[in-house]
């Protein structure tokens, strides 16, 4: 075991002020409450399937899960990165995805951990006051950097040369000592037998047995909190995530498709989140900005961060389309169960279709509302898995699948947005995630029209722009109160595709 402590002196001043305060009040006035102090435990557990963790025997998951946000999400695909644990903890540790933090494989190369930091050394820089401490059996997650050198406390168990069994436990046993004991404010924790099972046994029988003891393991995390002296004058969020799944039953991951190896999730329960709540945006990167968030801590747009605090919601018109998908039509290669498309657009928005071919895959017939496991499940491995900074529903414009069936040959349609209230004279942003690939003469077009006029070129697509947060500036000429937005997807036959989500006008 290695462990690296930096000693710190923190001042008692606050209590001295509130002390004084006490004394010198009017007897008349009731002292206020101390606001409780915030703490924060992330736990990862490699390689955990949700799905078998319903089945196991897991009380302190399931708590959680009852009493706060479970979110569920997949991965990415090469040419992004393989759905392996590399790059998962590193979008977990530094809350931005693989095109950002460059870590592709567990080889790690191509590492910008310098600019792209993780959560524990962010809070460091902003405040070298906060007690951090990063506890892992797989050796590489500290000595890559993922969690660095700027943690106060690091301990380090190898896991392949001592087997994770025991490594978990000893890293729950240092790990329980320091929550009850210490006086961390944010922790993570890597327990890595789940993954190492996996990979020999598959998800069966030992598969569950090895999530049930890291569920009692996870119990003795959450004892040690609830024993702390302290503890009723404190807030603790607690966020449970995974860097990936494992393909059913045989185990493994890596690929890409659209198995259980992609498939990750975030649980959270603190202050603030919803018990029970089920969102469908979020994803794998909000890790970050979830601990920030709890510890009141502004995220700097300067760490370009893609992550969100999972007790937001994101507010896109299309995620109000959730509740409304339907399940397949044409498309026999996703499950009957597997609800995610419709054509009917949110209120205030509309589908141009009036260019569009009688035929076709009736799914995609012009600009379809849809998500990330059904449109990836429609056809693997072409890239619409790294559609990465898309969330919950989303617009696509998919020629190559309407293709798929006789009299879709063609593809011509607009998607239209809102009349949005403009300024004369002012600058108005268009912001935009959009996922967009190339293939001959197809064409995507961004144009707005004022008061009802003619639609004005602001964009046009002919390259590809793959999971890209575009921010295009429109002059609103003199007279204009009011303008749309438009995306137009043309001279499309057997092509690629055009994803579009979050459109903010201000």
């Amino acid at each position: 075991m290695r462990v690296r402590l930096r000693a710190r002196t923190f001042s008692l001043a606050l209590s001295g002020v509130i002390a004084a305060a006490a004394v010198t009040a009017p007897s008349t006035a009731a002292a206020l409450p101390a606001a409780p102090v915030k703490k924060v435990l992330v736990v990862g557990m490699d390689g955990l399937n949700w799905a078998k963790v319903v089945t196991a025997n897991a009380p302190n998951l399931d708590a959680l899960a009852a009493d706060g946000s479970l979110g569920e999400s997949l991965l990415y695909c090469p040419s992004v990165a393989a759905s392996s644990s590399g790059p998962g903890w590193s979008t977990i540790a530094t809350g931005v995805w693989p095109d950002k933090h460059g870590v592709k494989d567990n080889s790690f190369a191509g590492k910008q951990y310098a600019t792209y930091p993780d959560f524990l050394t962010r809070l460091e820089r902003v405040n070298s006051a906060y007690r951090t401490y990063s506890a892992v059996d797989w050796t590489v997650l500290h000595s890559q950097g993922t969690f660095s050198t700027a943690i106060d406390t690091r301990v380090t168990y190898d896991g392949d040369r001592d087997g994770y069994v025991v490594s978990d436990e000893k890293i729950t046993a240092d790990t329980v000592r320091n929550l009850r004991d210490g006086n961390p404010d944010a922790s993570f924790v890597y327990l890595g037998n789940t993954d190492v099972v996996a990979h020999a046994s598959g998800t069966g029988a030992p598969y569950i047995a090895a999530i049930e003891k890291q569920d009692a393991q996870l119990g003795q995390l959450l004892g040690a909190i609830k024993a702390r002296p302290t503890y009723a004058g404190e807030d603790w969020l607690v966020v449970v995530a995974t860097d990936h799944g494992h393909t059913n039953p045989g185990g493994g991951h890596g690929g890409c498709g659209v198995g259980d190896e992609r498939r990750t999730f975030v649980l959270a329960k603190g202050s603030g989140t919803a018990a029970g709540g089920r969102p469908i945006d979020t994803r794998l990167a909000d890790v970050s900005a979830t601990v920030f968030n709890h510890l009141g801590v502004a995220a700097d747009p300067a760490w370009k961060l893609d992550s969100k605090p999972v007790s937001v919601r994101a507010t896109d018109a299309f995620d109000s389309l959730s509740g409304a998908l339907s399940t397949r039509v044409d498309e026999t290669g996703i499950p009957a169960t597997v609800k995610g498309w419709t054509h009917t657009a949110p209120t205030g928005w509309s589908v141009d279709r009036s260019r569009m071919p009688s035929g076709g895959v009736t799914e995609w017939r012009g600009w379809s509302f849809t998500t990330d496991e059904f449109w990836t499940r429609a056809q693997a491995s072409q890239e619409r898995e790294n559609a990465l900074r898309t969330r919950g529903v989303f617009a696509v414009a998919d020629s190559d699948e309407f293709d798929d069936k006789s009299g879709g040959s063609s593809f011509d349609s607009t998607l239209v947005s809102p009349a949005y209230r403009v300024t004369a004279g002012s600058t108005v942003r268009l912001d935009y995630v959009t996922h967009y690939l190339q293939e001959g003469s197809q064409t995507g077009d961004v144009s707005v029209s004022f008061n009802g006029g003619a639609d004005q070129l602001v964009k046009r697509y002919s390259a590809d722009a793959r999971a890209k947060v575009e921010s295009l500036p429109v002059t609103v000429p003199a007279g204009a109160t009011s303008m749309v937005v438009k995306f137009r997807y043309h001279n499309a036959g057997n092509n690629w595709y055009w994803a579009i989500d979050d459109l903010r006008v201000g």
